[in-house]
């Protein structure tokens, strides 16, 4: 299987945010993993929500944890795929956001936060 453990991965991956160890959480993560979210295009406007390599994630990640002290995530389901896994989670605010990962020899090379978009 080209992903880790699910199991296993999502319980380090959740741990490692809810004690605010960027360098665990980082750890996963390749050298040039690019990454998208909504939240990065207002945290660092100039990168229109694209964050490329591991040092762009490790700073917008350093804000995001200034700016929200309480960040708290709750694993809710975890999906499997061939080459990714989506983390469904809920926040510390109750916000339910999907972390689609895609790796690539055990790291992610790819990742995209997302919200719920409530109809």
């Amino acid at each position: 299987m080209s992903v880790p453990d699910p199991s296993e991965f999502s319980a380090a991956w959740v741990s490692a945010w809810n004690a605010h160890d960027l360098d665990a959480v980082l750890a996963h993560f390749h050298d040039d993993v690019v990454f998208t979210s909504p939240l990065a295009a207002r945290l660092v406007p100039d990168s229109g929500g694209v964050l490329r390599g591991k040092e762009a994630l490790r700073r917008y990640w350093t804000e995001g944890l200034r700016l929200l002290p309480d960040l708290h995530l709750t694993v809710e389901r975890v999906y499997a795929g061939v080459t990714a896994l989506v983390i469904t989670y809920r926040n510390q605010a109750g916000g339910v956001v999907d972390e689609v990962l895609v790796f690539a020899d055990g790291l992610v090379v790819e990742g995209h936060g997302t919200y719920l978009v409530e109809p």
